[in-house]
């Protein structure tokens, strides 16, 4: 058996290694040496030329290109790819094509099968190595590394912060600010977080205590790891500790099952930089009221304090108010959704994160723009399409193209879009959240108590749906479309200026969405 065929995984052919080794001879791999597979691998070839001419070339190049075929057993032709997405795609487009033209070649053939192929591992030939083989005429073949297997990125693991032998969470090395793309919607986070990172040792500190909130995966852990990241390289002798909300109960805990609260206590005594995450999953009564002595601590101590959650501290029940003051009195920083540039931005330094252990990976502008338009929930959304993508990249070694785009990240988009609304949902919506009936807000009555409701949903009409402005004033009551607009325009002029209001579309809009 040749190298090749020893390299390939055992269960794509049966099962186990002693039924492959007992049917290799009578059903040879159409990769395994012999007359016979020189002979399948001919009508292999002329399958391909028969797939491309009638398929064309982008096509091919696209789903049948990293195709290989493994065996025929007198029925089934067995091929087989690198990836799962491949698989999938190829039987639900292309099966019956494929089946055709192997049933021009392989007669008797009444069905193919494709499988998921596992990459063969490779070594290096190293000039040293080759010298040594030239010398030993029984040292075992090397095998060069297949162009379409790139290098894997070299391992980054992540790093604890500690103090005073507190150990903290782990940091992302990927997560600096270098790393951040900056937009409207972070701009003020981004700047406090540089702020605060520079003045960690400064008597003149600028922000004290930093919160950061935001919806998930927006980049509050990004920026916080990117503080910690500049003062540990900046200032080396500054004691850094970043810590998630879990960690800090955990560790508390242990504290208490050992009965060493004073030594917990003790070792952020040195600390000059405190970061919290995720401060909404700080459970426990024991647990809040020694998080609050702590931060009281390190503020009154002029010590930095970091924190970040998905809530501002006004929004977060468990809070004292002497917790929830003393979090409000530096900068409350909120992170937005991105735009599309952002989304841009981001998604560009997320490719060129890749092409700095691949430099030939690529991604063509013009599916930049259009992962920017589809993919708008979170940053973390858009760095796992461009993970998968290159992902496909590597297996594939072809030009990233719409169709394949479209494939990769068709669950990311379905799983982002929010079910339909009909401007009927809203009206009850409105009509319960504000105490007034749906035939208030159809009426033509004009007291504030109903005038205020009709607005808010002649508002959420037009953003949730996609119905013109004159069918939505038919909807309200048959209303003019100047009346629409007159509404619209009024909210959005509320809302620059009003977070409670802000707050309040928001929690109609999840409402719907639920």
């Amino acid at each position: 058996m040749n190298s090749l065929e020893s390299s390939r995984p055992a269960a794509h052919v049966v099962g186990n290694r002693g039924e492959t080794q007992g049917r290799s001879e009578a059903q040879p791999s159409v990769r395994s040496e012999g007359p016979a597979t020189a002979s399948q691998e001919v009508r292999g070839q002329k399958v391909r030329k028969m797939l491309r001419a009638q398929l064309g070339d982008d096509v091919y190049t696209s789903w049948f290109q990293s195709m290989e075929f493994e065996h025929f057993d007198g029925k089934t032709v067995r091929v087989s790819v690198p990836v799962k997405f491949l698989k999938n795609w190829i039987q639900s487009h292309y099966s019956e094509a494929l089946l055709k033209c192997c049933a021009a070649e392989f007669e008797g053939v009444e069905n193919v099968e494709v499988v998921l192929r596992q990459p063969s591992p490779v070594r290096t030939v190293t000039s040293e190595s080759a010298s040594t083989s030239d010398n030993r005429s029984t040292a075992a073949p090397q095998v060069a590394p297949a162009t379409d297997w790139p290098p894997r990125p070299p391992a980054t693991p992540a790093v604890r912060t500690q103090v005073g032998g507190f150990e903290g969470s782990p940091l992302d090395p990927r997560y600096t600010f270098e790393s951040f793309a900056v937009g409207p919607s972070n701009r003020m986070a981004h700047a406090g977080a540089t702020q605060v990172a520079e003045t960690v040792l400064s008597d003149c500190r600028g922000f004290n205590p930093l919160f950061i909130h935001s919806a998930v995966g927006l980049g509050k852990t990004h920026l916080l790891h990117a503080i910690a990241w500049s003062v540990r390289r900046r200032f080396p002798q500054a004691q850094v500790l970043y810590l998630t909300a879990e960690r800090f109960r955990y560790q508390f805990v242990e504290a208490l099952k050992s009965q060493d609260p004073l030594s917990f206590k003790e070792k952020f005594r040195s600390i000059h930089m405190l970061l919290i995450d995720d401060l909404e999953f700080l459970h426990g009564q024991q647990t809040e009221q020694e998080f609050d002595h702590i931060i009281n601590s390190l503020l009154d101590g002029g010590r930095q304090v970091v924190v970040a959650s998905a809530r501002a501290p006004n929004h977060i029940e468990k809070l004292n108010e002497r917790m929830r003051s003393r979090l409000m009195r530096g900068l409350v920083t909120e992170i937005g959704p991105p735009d599309a540039e952002l989304r841009l931005r981001i998604l560009e330094k997320r490719v060129q994160e890749k092409q700095q252990f691949d430099p030939s990976f690529e991604i063509p502008r013009d599916i930049l723009q259009l992962l920017a338009d589809r993919l708008h929930e979170s940053g973390r959304e858009l760095e796992g399409a461009v993970t998968r993508l290159h992902a496909t990249w590597q297996y594939m070694r072809t030009p990233i193209t719409v169709d394949i785009a479209e494939t990769v990240i068709r669950d990311l988009v379905q799983g982002a879009e929010p079910r339909r609304i009909k401007i009927e949902d809203i009206l009850k919506v409105v009509s319960r959240h504000f105490g007034v009936s749906k035939g208030d807000i159809l009426s033509q009555r004009r007291h504030r108590s109903v005038v205020w409701p009709r607005q808010v949903g002649m508002y959420l009409a037009k953003q949730l749906t996609s119905r013109s402005l004159p069918e939505i004033g038919r909807r309200f009551g048959n209303r003019d479309h100047t009346t629409v607009l007159h509404a619209i325009r009024k909210i959005e002029g509320e809302l620059g200026g009003n977070p409670r209001l802000r707050d309040e579309i928001d929690e109609l809009k999840k409402m719907l969405n639920a």
